[in-house]
């Protein structure tokens, strides 16, 4: 009995040494101090512990919380999310189904630095940060302001995108434009709004910019993107529902010391004229076109057979008399040996000729090629 109690007493005491440890590691300081005591304490204070530390919930700090919602350092460093919001977010269409799209805008970011270079007369670096998809409502929550949006339309789609300069780019271009010192970043005036002055470099700027994402799926498919309008308000910025998805292309231009952000926000549904082109995984020198496919094609037709059928006339009938026909019954036909006979093949008429014989076996000699009309068998 006395080595029963004893080996029961030890193993409780390893039960309230791991207790007290497990709330060593709590930050809480009050657990910590209270795992503290039952493991100092005497034999009756550790039992004591162990009885009564098993039934206390254990608390979880805030770090815990946040990795738990998805909202912690893993969203602030470019990681994807977790946790809840990760459930939540899985029903985004995911930009990567459309392969083509980076192709699209890794052309956007060279055309932009050339194309930039020469409008602001300065080294521009132009780089992609990330592509990711998104809610548009959240989109709009979640722009720093003030900031710049532009609504273009893309003509050939009948539908809109966005673009948004953040107020960072919008003085750094101003400035760059209008003369500013080397060296010195651009001064940023805090309320007041944005002048006439400033609006019309920003809208020349867009312009540049929509002018290359053009080009960019030029080799996709042409696509003119329009300048509509410019606002400082992302409610008047809406160009679709809240609940739609897009995707969203973070750019960042660099100006020596100087830049900021811009970024391409397309709905998935001005995109869907040409999703089955972005869901292409490699479109090749040609953009999709296979020149050795197509020549075996093209050779391989040459021996096809196809069934060409002479008809000499045809002849509407009742289906009273069609279901009257019996063996021996006859069908006249308004032709004679001198009358032209079709050919066709399928439903389509190819050739007319005359009714002949040679060697035994009835021919047709061609004497007319007819034009693409298709139809039956009547001529």
């Amino acid at each position: 009995m006395a080595d029963e109690q004893n080996q029961a007493q030890s193993e409780e005491e390893k039960l309230a040494a791991e207790w007290a440890a497990m709330a060593e590691s709590n930050p809480s300081e009050g657990e910590a101090a209270a795992g503290g005591e039952g493991n100092a304490g005497g034999e009756g204070e550790g039992e004591a512990g162990a009885e009564g530390q098993p039934g206390t919930a254990r608390v979880l700090n805030q770090n815990e919380i946040d990795s738990l919602l998805g909202f912690g350092e893993g969203e602030a460093g470019g990681k994807e999310n977790s946790g809840i919001r990760a459930i939540i977010d899985s029903a985004l269409v995911s930009y990567e189904r459309l392969p083509m799209l980076e192709v699209v805008f890794d052309r956007l970011v060279r055309m932009m630095s050339t194309s930039l270079r020469n409008f602001t007369s300065d080294n521009v670096e132009v780089s992609i940060d990330n592509i990711t998809s998104i809610r548009f409502g959240d989109y709009l929550n979640s722009i720093p302001l003030p900031a710049m949006l532009s609504v273009f339309k893309a003509e050939e789609w009948d539908n809109y995108g966005l673009l948004t300069v953040d107020s960072a780019l919008i003085y750094s271009i101003v400035d760059v434009l209008l003369g500013g010192r080397r060296g010195t970043a651009a001064m940023r005036i805090e309320g007041r709004p944005y002048t006439t002055i400033e609006r019309n470099l920003v809208e020349r700027l867009v312009s540049v910019v929509l002018s290359d994402l053009s080009g960019a799926f030029d080799p996709l498919s042409p696509v003119t993107f329009r300048f509509e309008r410019l606002e400082t308000n992302p409610r008047f910025a809406t160009i679709g529902r809240p609940a739609n998805a897009a995707v969203l292309a973070r750019l960042r231009v660099d100006m020596e010391d100087r830049g900021g952000r811009l970024e391409v926000l397309l709905p998935y549904a001005t995109l869907e004229p040409v999703r089955e082109i972005l869901l292409q995984g490699f479109l090749g020198e040609k953009f999709g076109r296979d020149s050795i496919w197509e020549a075996h094609l093209a050779g391989e037709l040459w021996y096809t057979s196809v069934p060409i059928e002479a008809v000499l006339d045809t002849v509407e009938l009742s289906l009273r008399d069609v279901l009257n026909l019996k063996v021996g019954s006859r069908v006249l036909l308004n032709v004679n040996s001198s009358s032209d006979v079709q050919l066709v093949c399928g439903d389509l008429a190819m050739f007319k000729g005359k009714m002949g014989r040679k060697g035994g076996h009835i021919a047709i000699r061609i004497s007319e090629k007819m034009e693409k009309e298709r139809g039956g068998h009547s001529p």
